[in-house]
């Protein structure tokens, strides 16, 4: 399949202070169609544009809505992310790529982390 979804700039920069953190999810929808999606709690925070927040965030999941994809991304692939700025060894941000039922392959999709991690990153075809 040629689609590509891509949360490309899961971006983690420290900007003042010890405690403060901003963060950045970018969409990179190359399939033609669809509305990429990203939501946290229940609550739409994007439909495509970035999204940047000068906190952690926590559970927040991304798919792209073909129009078979549920409200949670049922039925479509899914990219999961919590971001947050380590505060240890091995603390931190953490993404992954969900194919767990309900959810299921739908388009080629990815994560890529940068500004301070560049290259590390996930894709799934």
């Amino acid at each position: 399949m040629a689609s590509f979804l891509s949360l490309a700039a899961l971006l983690a920069a420290a900007v003042i202070g010890v405690r403060a953190e901003t963060h950045t999810i970018h969409f990179d929808n190359r399939c033609g169609f669809g509305t990429p999606t990203l939501i946290q709690g229940g609550n739409v925070l994007s439909t495509g544009a970035d999204y940047t927040v000068d906190r952690p965030i926590f559970g927040a999941i991304a798919y792209l809505q073909t129009g078979n994809c549920g409200f949670n991304g049922e039925r479509c692939t899914l990219i999961e992310t919590t971001l947050v700025n380590p505060t240890s060894p091995g603390g931190g941000s953490s993404t992954d790529i969900s194919l767990i039922p309900p959810h299921s392959f739908s388009v080629t999709s990815g994560f890529g982390y940068y500004n301070g991690c560049d290259g590390a990153g996930a894709d799934c075809k």
